[in-house]
């Protein structure tokens, strides 16, 4: 039976495909043999209420981080001290991994290091996670517990941190970050908290103590996610953009190739959605890069991406356009074509843009008819001059239209 809180009922999770799988089971079943209490945690439980997949399960459990490991054992099921000084144990069931921590309480603070001690209050635990919505609990037979009155908010797409924004974002400037992705994926970018918001704009300066690997990994994610654009409109407006990418960035811009992507079926791709967002600051990628530490991979997506070809033209030949597919490959095309049209304004209906965007898939680059070897055949001495006669006959071929 679910639990009533707030004057209301919680739904019950029994029979979720995620709660019943058999790993899933044998880690509750070894945790609770001994008296203790387990139950899912934060995003699990968060998922599974909003009807959307569950991908991780972290548990949450009394048992102290030794009696985890202890009764892992006794269950046939590996584990593993992740992060068994702060609570951690990661156990394995078939395979699958399961992060369970020990109830918590901070003692201290020291931005995003505490001092902890373990309790077995799941009220003191709740308290110190990041938003409402996260701290919500899950028995395995399917009670869901609510300490701190989450579940109104998550029927509401509300993310809401939990006690003094402001001093949850003080513990990980990430959050502020983090606050704007949850909006993004699971809340109303539109309407954001106001208290949220404020505690947002008002901690901006902790920003500038982030790693770039950090605020990567959460911006993509970000982009990647279904309200991203109105998430990143939010963001501008409360000046939040710049601090980030050096410059404001051009959300309308995002917001058209979103458009596009949409128009056409395609998946979210965040790198590209980060090339039409950031690419008008001057230092274009290399800035971009320093910035975010992005990999060497991704900043050549965002320098081809932003090359702004006349082969992604579709008022240019065609052959214009194969001559480019030839040279640099159908993923440097189809991102540079996404990207000028985003950049050109044209509507996301338009014909001869998604024609000229469907090149790779109606026109394949043949291989050079002329290798090495027959300019070797031809009595040109091994060495540079061999690179230089294959360039030279490469570039009249690709021009008489390969």
């Amino acid at each position: 039976m679910a639990r009533a809180t707030d004057g209301g009922r919680l739904p019950d999770l029994a029979g979720a495909e995620w709660l019943v799988r058999p790993a899933t089971r044998a880690v509750f079943a070894a945790l609770t043999s001994q008296g203790a209490e387990a139950r899912a945690v934060g995003g699990a439980v968060r998922n599974a209420l909003m009807g959307t997949p569950v991908k991780d399960i972290d548990i949450a459990t009394t048992a102290l981080p030794p009696d985890v490991m202890r009764l892992a054992a006794q269950a046939g099921l590996h584990a593993v001290p992740t992060g068994v000084e702060h609570g951690t144990v990661t156990v394995v069931a078939e395979h699958v991994p399961f992060e369970v921590t020990t109830l918590r309480k901070d003692i201290e603070t020291f931005g995003r290091h505490a001092r902890v001690t373990f309790t077995t209050d799941w009220t003191e635990d709740a308290r110190r996670r990041d938003f409402t919505m996260n701290a919500l609990y899950c028995g395995a037979e399917g009670t869901v517990h609510d300490p701190l009155g989450g579940y109104p908010d998550l029927k509401a797409r509300r993310v809401r941190f939990i006690g003094n924004a402001r001093e949850r974002i003080r513990e990980d400037y990430l959050r502020i970050l983090r606050f704007f992705r949850f909006l993004a994926e699971y809340g109303n970018a539109a309407a954001p908290d106001p208290e949220g918001l404020a505690a947002a704009i008002a901690e901006t300066p902790g920003l500038a103590g982030l790693s770039g690997e950090r605020i990567r990994a959460e911006l993509l994610a970000l982009l990647a996610a279904s309200g991203a654009v109105e998430a990143v409109r939010a963001m501008s407006q409360a000046g939040l953009v710049a601090p980030l990418l050096g410059w404001p960035g051009d959300v309308e811009q995002l917001a058209r190739l979103k458009g596009i992507e949409d128009a056409l079926g395609r998946d979210a791709d965040p790198v590209l959605r980060l090339a039409a967002l950031g690419l008008g600051d001057p230092g274009g990628p290399a800035a971009l890069q320093k910035r975010l530490r992005l990999s060497a991979a991704e900043t050549a997506r965002l320098a081809q991406a932003g090359a702004g070809d006349p082969a992604f033209d579709p008022e240019t030949s065609e052959r214009t356009a194969q001559a480019f597919l030839y040279r640099h490959g159908a993923q440097a095309f189809i991102d540079g074509a996404l990207v000028a049209w985003a950049r050109s304004g044209d509507a996301p209906a338009s014909q001869p843009r998604a024609r000229r965007l469907s090149l790779p898939e109606r026109w394949r680059a043949p291989a050079c008819p002329v290798r090495g070897a027959d300019v070797l055949a031809l009595g040109v001495a091994p060495g540079a001059e061999v690179g230089r006669v294959l360039a030279a006959f490469e570039e009249w071929w690709i021009a008489q239209g390969a």
